[in-house]
């Protein structure tokens, strides 16, 4: 008999090369097969008479075919089928493009049920490439009908088939993961019935009932891993950090901190004063201040005898940290060394060899730091910047280097509190909500492509009073199949350079250059030497340029809310007024709504919060790169409401069996789940 993890291709009516095409999309097992949920649903139920067809809605109609169907070949690789259907209403005009196999499929005098766009009017419509079948059969129309996401190779059909054959081989296998208990509390049906109907529903209030049992099932079970893994941490002991006199720390700043750092701080300290490890996500807009708590817990960890070692995810971030935090923390007789990947072999071994003996008190670098010959004497302080950008690997190869050392990620990424409870419940959380004082808003403008003209013009006049501006192209160009960031950003900036602005330093940077050419060519701007940056999004973290006062984004529409606040944010961090237009020529209300949004606030949270309402939740911050599950079917824009009830359902099952013995299939299940966010800690 199967279980959940055999192998897709010993499933019934599946085999090697339908599991081959399904293995694109991920699914190799049983388990994931029957968990590749629908992303919408198409209701074939109704039968419209073919007078009342409405242009540009699908609906389902039944037609006799009245003529027999006719194959046209247009060109090499272009067959037309073309057939006349009636019903007692009107005619229907069908065309079918490259399916020649339908003339002998389809006979004249025979009923059809046809679902696609009708178009047209009156009593004869036109209808091109819709789904047919015989009527009766309902295999494809006649039903609320699953659409999955798919990629080349495999389609909904196949898809659809698959799937019922492994809900076939595993309808008396399917563990019901909810103790009965938390599943008769909450009115949640079978978990049989749940998975029937997600992918094949039997009315809309089945496919309703599916939907939700499953979304609470995922995050009742996410809330109780979450809770294990925050419990598994806060279970090690580690020597608790003696108290320390901050006031040099402060004394030492050109600037005082604002109460929201403060505030922070403060968290962090006290959490390396508890002695358990901490693990603490410092989130806040860019420009908020995150670096300055990070130092003063880098002050404090050294103060107490130990290492720190901060990771950023580019060389230049890393470069600009070591600019920014050495000469403030030298001062106050804390030892910092650099190392990237481009640090020479034998400068690499001789900061080893200090990491090593305890000579350097404070290691800033990329991935660098983790490699197998770095180690560290006393590592009791790990800070990794932009967490998101690192793999669960790299964050883990860094913590090993120490024993239970204190972790800090910083993220500049706004969340709104709903996902981040989901994405680190295992962390404490502190927010920075203020910006510093002086920090001027960044006048946001949101104009179409033929505003142009006048946005070169004042790039123009921007680079006269001496400021400079970054312009940012997403990565495509005009042929969709093949993107690609380089062609699309060196001819704009080759347009730019030769007809828009002559008369201005132009340069160029993307992903696809190598390190040390992107580094040049970001120090170069940081250091003025050019006047326009084109890049595509490679400077969403990136060098810290005051002098930038404008930020062009072309084709906006293409960006998430969260990217285009990020990238707004590498302007208006100097002491000019700053600007950021967002160029779209789309103008449909969804993207007029999203920009709209932009040119409203600068209030990151808020705008992750309406970016989480518009896109839903997606991979928010490449969750995948945590460790932790990623939800397949709760909707934490949707959610909102749900994500209660099963976080106090898991809570209260917690607090009666915290070693959950009196439901071992819900504790199996958490462990397959959290397996790699657990390797993290151990």
């Amino acid at each position: 008999m199967a279980d959940l993890n055999t192998d897709v291709r010993y499933i019934k009516g599946i085999g090697e090369q339908r599991a081959k095409a399904l293995a694109k999309l991920g699914i190799r097992t049983l388990r994931d097969l029957i968990s590749w949920f629908p992303r919408r649903y198409e209701d074939r139920t109704a039968l419209r008479p073919i007078a009342e067809l409405l242009p540009d809605e699908a609906a389902c109609v039944a037609a006799m075919v009245a003529s027999p169907p006719t194959v046209s070949h247009i060109r090499k690789g272009m067959d037309l089928v073309k057939l006349r259907a009636v019903d007692g209403t009107g005619v229907l005009d069908v065309t079918f493009f490259n399916q020649a196999w339908l003339k002998n499929s389809l006979h004249q005098g025979e009923t059809y049920i046809f679902y696609g766009k009708a178009e047209g009017g009156g009593a004869r419509r036109k209808m091109v490439s819709p789904v047919v079948e015989p009527e009766g059969r309902r295999e494809v129309t006649g039903r609320i009908v699953p659409v999955y996401p798919l990629t080349t190779g495999v389609s909904q059909l196949t898809l659809r088939r698959s799937i019922r054959q492994g809900l076939d081989a595993c309808a008396d296998i399917l563990p019901d993961v909810l103790p009965d208990s938390v599943r008769r509390e909450h009115t949640l049906c079978h978990v049989g019935f749940a998975f029937e109907n997600i992918h094949f529903p039997q009315s809309p209030e089945a496919l309703d009932l599916a939907r939700r049992r499953l979304a609470f099932e995922e995050l009742f079970l996410f809330a109780i891993g979450l809770r294990r893994l925050r419990s598994r941490r806060t279970a090690v002991s580690v020597s608790p950090c003696a108290a320390v006199d901050m006031g040099p720390f402060h004394r030492a700043l050109p600037f005082t901190l604002t109460d929201a750092q403060r505030r922070c701080i403060e968290e962090a300290l006290a959490d390396m004063r508890s002695g358990a490890p901490m693990n603490r996500l410092c989130q806040g807009d860019v420009g908020s201040g995150k670096t300055m708590v990070a130092a003063a817990c880098v002050y404090f960890a050294v103060k107490n005898g130990r290492q720190a070692a901060l990771m950023a995810p580019t060389e230049i971030l890393a470069r600009q940290h070591y600019a920014g935090l050495a000469p403030l923390l030298e001062e106050l007789g804390i030892r910092c060394i650099l190392l990237t990947g481009s640090t020479p072999a034998r400068e690499k071994k001789a900061v080893a060899a200090r990491l090593a003996a305890g000579d350097a008190d404070f290691a800033i670098g990329t991935h660098a730091l983790i490699t197998g010959g770095v180690e560290y004497a006393d590592l009791g302080l790990v800070v990794t910047d932009e967490q998101h950008r690192f793999g669960v690997g790299q964050r883990a190869a860094l913590i090993a280097k120490g024993c239970h050392p204190h972790t800090l990620v910083m993220s500049a990424t706004p969340i709104p509190r709903t996902l981040a409870l989901i994405l680190y419940g295992d962390l404490d959380a502190s927010v920075i909500d203020r910006l510093p004082p002086g920090r001027r808003p960044v006048e946001t403008y949101a104009v179409p492509g033929s505003y142009r003209p006048r946005l070169y013009g004042f790039i123009r006049k921007q680079a006269a009073a001496g400021r400079q501006t970054y312009v940012v192209c997403p990565m495509v160009t005009e042929n969709e199949e093949l993107p690609d960031e380089r062609k699309a950003v060196t001819e704009y900036a080759e347009m730019l350079r030769t007809q828009a602005l002559p008369d201005l330093r132009v340069a160029f940077v993307h992903g696809k250059m190598k390190p040390k050419e992107k580094d040049a060519v970001m120090t170069a701007f940081a250091a003025h030497e050019t006047d326009v940056l084109v890049s595509t999004t490679v400077i969403e973290v990136g060098v810290d340029v005051p002098n930038a006062s404008l930020m062009v984004i072309e084709n906006a529409e293409r960006f998430g809310l969260s990217q285009l606040h990020q990238l707004r944010g590498r302007v208006g961090r100097g002491q000019h007024q700053s600007y950021c237009v967002l160029v779209s020529d789309n103008r449909n209300e969804e993207t007029r709504q999203r920009l709209k949004v932009m040119t409203k606030t600068t209030d990151g949270f808020k705008i992750a919060e309406e970016d989480l309402r518009l896109r839903g939740p997606g991979d928010f911050l490449g969750q995948r790169q945590h460790g932790l599950p990623g939800l397949r079917i709760a909707d934490i824009g949707c959610d909102t409401g749900l994500l209660k009830e099963p976080q106090s359902a898991a809570e209260a099952l917690l607090a009666e069996d915290p070693a959950l013995k009196s439901c071992p299939a819900t504790a199996e299940r958490i462990e397959e789940l959290f397996a790699q966010a657990a390797d993290t800690l151990n």
